[in-house]
């Protein structure tokens, strides 16, 4: 197991501040992740801080724990502490109750669990966001990263293309509330446990087929799932999304996030640098399919 990614220099300071607002006793912190949010255990306490400017998404991930978890469906429970956030320099600081050990869910209970999440009606004493695939990316692309022109260029056009063959879509067929960012590790399974649905700041209402993208195209595009486990994953869901018309544009969309997300660290990360490009080649064609990309 890899260590996880070193925290930005002021993430202990925030998050000691933080805990002194919500009556949390800083002892022992321990990093586990620094991705586009940074997580720290504290204690028996999750402590999630999320970007600068934030704060209105951090409030609705605190909603939507307790509406999913009063609708039945397991998701990460707030920690019982003061106050379960505290904003420290414009960033959203979350309190979390730790989950047992635990591991990822496999494909049949990640689908399982989709199938439960997109058949409940949409909560009804706060409003969920539309899901929008595109939100941000043309931001980070024009602006973000190391990248030469003429790839930047291809990325932007890239972009474009498929902004406007999604819009052609027209409204869905089927609108429902949606993870946002449906992977394996996005639910996990206590051992002797329920399903457990974590990171929920992308919950909206989308596309249902938005969710099950992933993990097709784990097995369409990169080989990373057995065909036994597609197939479980499908007969738990109740739906093949390779079968659906859209499925290519969805899929393109969503690889186009991925490589997104590697030039957002590229600034920093040399590695991931490299990875931006290899990605960019790959939707380029230049790379034929299955491809290997690499885990930032």
């Amino acid at each position: 197991m890899s260590s996880p990614e070193p925290a930005d220099a002021n993430s202990l300071d925030i998050l000691e501040q933080a805990a002194a607002i919500s009556g949390i006793e800083f002892r022992n912190p321990q990093l586990i992740r620094a991705g586009s949010n940074t997580i720290y255990r504290v204690g028996d306490i999750i402590g999630r801080i999320g970007k600068g400017g934030t704060t209105d998404v951090a409030v609705r991930e605190l909603r939507i724990s307790q509406w999913l978890n009063d609708s039945g469906l397991p998701a990460v429970r707030v920690a019982d502490v003061t106050n379960p956030i505290a904003v420290v320099d414009d960033r959203p600081i979350t309190w979390w109750q730790r989950i047992p050990a635990h591991q990822a869910a496999t494909p049949a209970e990640l689908a399982s669990t989709l199938r439960q999440l997109h058949a409940l009606a949409p909560p009804a004493t706060f409003a969920l966001p539309e899901h929008e695939p595109f939100a941000g990316l043309r931001r980070v692309i024009t602006s973000t990263g190391r990248l030469d022109a003429e790839d930047r260029g291809w990325l932007l056009g890239h972009h474009d293309r498929l902004c406007n063959q999604f819009l052609e879509l027209g409204r869905p067929r089927r609108k429902t509330v949606i993870h946002g960012d449906a992977w394996q590790g996005n639910v996990v399974v206590p051992f002797g446990g329920r399903p457990i649905i974590v990171d929920l700041e992308r919950v909206s209402l989308g596309r249902p087929e938005w969710d099950l993208i992933q993990v097709a195209a784990d097995r369409t595009d990169f080989d990373r799932l057995s065909e036994s486990d597609y197939l479980a994953f499908v007969d738990a869901y109740g739906d093949d999304v390779t079968m659906d018309f859209a499925f290519r544009l969805l899929a393109d969309i969503q690889e186009l996030r991925w490589t997104v997300f590697a030039l957002s660290l590229s600034t920093a990360s040399a590695s991931a640098a490299g990875e931006v490009r290899h990605r960019v080649a790959c939707l380029q064609g230049e790379i034929v399919r299955p491809w290997r990309w690499n885990a930032l």
